[in-house]
């Protein structure tokens, strides 16, 4: 079985939605035939949000304007989107939702909310409490924004709960030059990326944003790898782009068979572990 991923780097304006739905649209028309489109973080917002979070709200809903045109369009291709999702109670989450067939099959809130350095995301976010995956027609499939996948255990409590297909959405900026004139922060999320896949033997696609906002530059930079590690697509640095990725899904069988790794994992002595050390340091953490 094949999947055809169309991973989309975009410049989203800062606060500006129809525009940045637009824009969404623009992207579905232009990756016609593909099974899947993954959109960054936040594509339907911007990042630096600050105050302007409560008046982007969106609910992933059949009557909300902004959803409403999106879940349209997952009747023929599937969609991942990100968005800032409002409670009852007024709390504020980055958020992704995946939508098929014209219904939400899946909602994940960030649960890693950067505080240090340019990051300022815990004054205006509140944080997501659960890591799962879910079902898709391709297969079953974990959602993760960006600081969610620089810790190792939101991956490895997906694959668990029997993710095969991980997708990652991010806003990196550009950070940190490197012996090849790439960015330090470009070359971590494809270190990373790649290191999952081999460790996980699973699929795993990232797509980030480029274009500037409040001066600060973002790398795009798509990428695709298979259950060996090796890389299947890549898009462009620092443009716009629409990049295409065919996962060929019999690789997972023949990945396992040959590095049973997901069939040899010892959960219970995971999980056995992890009770002691809460218990012993439980304080520290």
């Amino acid at each position: 079985m094949k999947l055809k991923l169309a991973l989309v780097q975009m410049d989203t304006r800062l606060g500006v939605m129809n525009a940045n739905l637009e824009k969404h649209l623009d992207f579905i028309k232009q990756a016609r035939g593909a099974d899947l489109i993954i959109f960054p973080e936040l594509s339907l917002t911007g990042y630096i949000l600050q105050d302007l979070v409560p008046t982007v709200v969106a609910r992933p809903t059949a009557d909300d304007p902004t959803f409403k045109p999106l879940l349209q369009a997952s009747k023929n291709t599937d969609l991942l989107v990100g968005f800032v999702e409002g409670d009852g109670r007024h709390r504020y989450f980055n958020s992704a939702a995946y939508l098929s067939k014209g219904e939400v099959v899946h909602v994940h809130r960030k649960v890693y909310l950067p505080t240090y350095g340019m990051f300022d995301e815990g004054r205006f976010w509140a944080w997501g409490d659960s890591v799962r995956a879910f079902d898709t027609r391709f297969g079953r499939a974990g959602v993760l924004i960006c600081e969610d996948f620089w810790h190792a255990s939101n991956p490895y409590l997906l694959w668990m709960d029997g993710a095969d297909l991980f997708y990652f959405i991010s806003v990196s900026p550009s950070r940190g030059l490197t012996a090849r004139e790439n960015f330090e922060s470009a070359a971590w999320v494809e270190h990373v990326g790649q290191a999952y896949a081999s460790l996980f033997t699973s699929f795993v696609a990232q797509t980030n944003r480029v274009g500037y906002e409040d001066g600060i530059n973002f790398w795009g930079g798509a990428t695709a790898y298979d259950p060996n590690g090796n890389l299947i697509a890549k898009g462009p640095y620092h443009e716009e782009s629409l990049t295409i990725a065919e996962l060929d899904l019999d690789e997972l069988r023949r990945t396992r068979k040959r590095l049973p790794l997901l069939r040899d994992e010892r959960t219970a002595l995971v999980q056995r572990e992890l009770n002691r050390i809460l218990q012993e340091r439980g304080r520290a953490f």
